[in-house]
């Protein structure tokens, strides 16, 4: 590297790089720093130069892993980096270019170092190389500095502290960035880790006080999503002859670090920095996500969780209580906002979802706005888009659904919206519809994917959990809504009866063939009958409690009154069957009355006539359909794979080897 531009090709024969990692020691108040850290180079803008760049950063990181114990030079890059960042803000301040450019340098360097160390070796022998000094090989202090703890500190405070302007974006995005590369010893377990170093000296000790601060910078830096500073402009002059400095940060080394490696599976692509909007917002959202899903310690709980939990609104004059700790307040309508127009990423429906089920003062907030649309909106289209999301996406989006439909006012408030021309929803123009019915025909339609496709039996809990929560507050149904709910209905009455026939010619079978093994059509049959079961629960409730506001679901029963035959006399479904039986037969009388070829207008009329004169008592009562979202035990062994994988496939210019990752399975297609 050095005071001239660099290819990431030349790195390995860098003089300066190797000087870093050779066997003489450099004292942190040699000019050689000044040296060192003085370079840019092109930003990569393939993968192959990506890998590049990581190969070049194996080679040098391996000589110092091997001569760092004679010189403690990474010790030395550290105390240049900790001194420089002293002056950092007072650097901001006075518009210091060259300072906070070099400062830049140092992290960028320290970063690549540890990523390869991290890799390559446990935290013990990663924390032994920060105590290396210079004396015999292999010795250290055993009563320095703690060089760990104080960087770790060192990037909390400039997280929390440095005051976000065009000079000092880049930096920030890397103090970030190495800030997740710490944490990262994780990718390389196959199981959760529960006692980790760096997870020790981020919860106690003299991080731990920054906690609430850092948590609020975070999701301040999700909330303003602050672009980079433009390409074409130079923090730095650049020279006509294509010598010296050529870039400044916001064009040199940073660009490169705004290039967002994504592999998903095997393939991979590079996506240009043009893309990634904000990448500070992306990578703060990343850190913050990780920090929340640490798992707690044997003697305190994890304090980055307790901040999410108890943070409160900047309008909320209420005193915390003295038992929270790590509590601020940030203003909530700014989070709201960012939330609803963030969603097409799983990071921040992962946010979203964590915020929902942890923070009882956002969950109260968001259930009393009025624009719930706007929220609600984005969670449906990725439901609708299915095919095209990842299962944890689909999960995180279905479960934020069925927290808000516990709450009643949301289930009530969703049918007063309407809305005009959904562009996303292809099978059926839709010029007018309450969010409500909108709400009711995606989550069928996820049904419905899942039992063509994956088969999940989870996601179908789940979408019939949102469906049962909402059914005694169904309004206004939507004709279409109610007509997919028959619908629906239709098919796993379908279902059910093909699996019937299979088992009863599977049994048949079986008395002239003991050999062959049978398919358990008996559990196929339990899960269909349940789940039959439950959608006759929905309409049950729907007509129970709420059957004068929907009369196009009369209709639709009526319709099809022929598929409910054959379960009136049904075991399974005798009880729950009563309602339905005595709705149908009841306007099914006061349609024959009206006499025969009846519009459908007609039909509607004498269906809202006919509502009144039902005697309501006749009508068997049912305990409320109430479910309830609870988390899983030991939630960390989802969480954490997902969150990491998300860090995985959206790090802002860090490549990791997928040969190397423990923590998940690469997809291989």
């Amino acid at each position: 590297m050095g005071s001239n531009s660099s290819r990431i090709g030349d790195l390995p024969k860098n003089e300066y790089l190797k000087k870093l990692s050779g066997t003489e020691s450099v004292s942190e108040n040699d000019p050689f720093w000044n040296q060192l850290l003085s370079f840019s180079f092109p930003a990569p803008t393939s993968s192959t130069e990506l890998k590049l760049l990581e190969e070049a950063t194996i080679s040098v990181c391996r000589s110092l892993v091997e001569n760092n114990p004679r010189t403690g030079n990474l010790g030395a890059l550290i105390k240049v980096f900790l001194s420089r960042t002293k002056e950092l803000k007072l650097s901001a301040e006075c518009q210091n270019h060259i300072f906070i450019w070099q400062t830049h340098n140092a992290l960028f360097i320290i970063c690549c170092l540890l990523k390869v160390f991290i890799c390559e070796m446990s935290e013990e022998e990663l924390q032994l190389h920060f105590t290396y000094e210079e004396k015999s090989p292999g010795s250290y202090s055993s009563d320095s500095e703690d060089l760990l703890e104080e960087l770790l500190c060192c990037l909390m405070q400039l997280i929390t502290d440095i005051p976000l302007l065009d000079i000092t974006y880049e930096i920030s995005v890397e103090a970030v960035s190495t800030m997740v590369v710490f944490l990262s010893c994780q990718l390389f377990h196959k199981e959760v880790l529960r006692q980790s170093i760096s997870h020790k000296y981020l919860m106690r000790g003299r991080c731990l006080p920054y906690t609430s601060k850092l948590v609020k910078t975070l999701l301040y830096n999700f909330i303003r999503q602050e672009k980079p500073p433009p390409p074409g402009t130079h923090v730095l002059p650049q020279q006509s002859d294509g010598g010296g400095l050529l870039y400044g940060l916001a064009s040199g080394v940073a660009t490169g670090l705004w290039t967002v490696f994504t592999l998903g599976g095997v393939g991979s692509k590079v996506v240009a920095a043009s893309e990634l909007s904000s990448p500070l917002a992306n990578q703060s959202l990343l850190l913050l996500l990780v920090l929340a899903n640490l798992t707690d310690a044997a003697d305190a709980p994890n304090p980055y969780r307790q901040a999410i939990m108890s943070f409160k609104n900047t309008q909320d004059s209420s005193p915390f209580p003295s038992s929270i700790p790590h509590a601020f307040q940030i203003n909530f309508n700014s989070l709201y906002m960012a939330l609803c127009e963030q969603q097409t990423s799983d990071q921040a429906t992962l946010l979203l979802y964590t915020l929902l089920h942890q923070n009882s003062n956002i969950r109260t907030y968001m259930l009393a706005r009025t624009d719930m649309e706007n929220l609600v909106l984005p969670i449906l289209e990725i439901l609708y888009h299915v095919e095209e999301r990842n299962s944890h996406h689909v999960y995180m989006a279905l479960i934020i659904l069925l927290i808000l439909t516990e709450d009643d006012g949301f289930n009530r408030s969703i049918h007063e919206v309407m809305l005009k021309n959904i562009t996303w929803y292809s099978e059926r123009v839709l010029t007018e519809i309450s969010l409500g019915s909108l709400l009711i025909l995606v989550v069928i339609r996820t049904i419905q994917y899942n039992m063509t496709r994956t088969r999940d039996k989870y996601l179908h809990t789940n979408c019939l959990a949102a469906l049962a929560n909402m059914s005694a507050q169904f309004r206004s149904l939507h004709q279409y809504a109610a007509q997919r709910i028959v619908s629906l209905f239709s098919l796993l009455s379908k279902k059910h009866n093909k699996v019937l026939e299979q088992a009863t010619q599977s049994l048949r079978g079986s008395l002239s063939s003991n050999d062959v093994p049978l398919p358990d059509y008996a559990q196929d049959l339990n899960v269909i009958e349940e789940v039959i079961r439950m959608m006759l629960e929905i309409i049950n409730s729907c007509l129970t409690n709420s059957l004068h506001h929907n009369p196009n679901l009369v209709y639709a029963l009526l319709y099809k009154r022929d598929l409910f035959e054959q379960f009136r006399t049904h075991p399974s479904f005798q009880d729950i069957m009563q309602n339905i039986d005595l709705v149908i037969t009841f306007f099914s009388s006061r349609l024959l009355q009206a006499g025969a070829e009846l519009s459908v207008e007609r039909v509607l009329e004498i269906i809202k006539q006919g509502v009144v004169a039902l005697p309501k008592d006749r009508l068997k009562k049912f305990p409320e359909l109430k479910f309830k979202y609870v988390e899983e035990e030991q939630p960390e062994e989802f969480f954490i794979p997902y969150v990491w994988s998300l860090v995985y496939n959206s790090a802002v210019g860090v490549y990791w080897n997928p040969q190397d990752i423990q923590l998940f399975t690469m997809d291989s297609d």
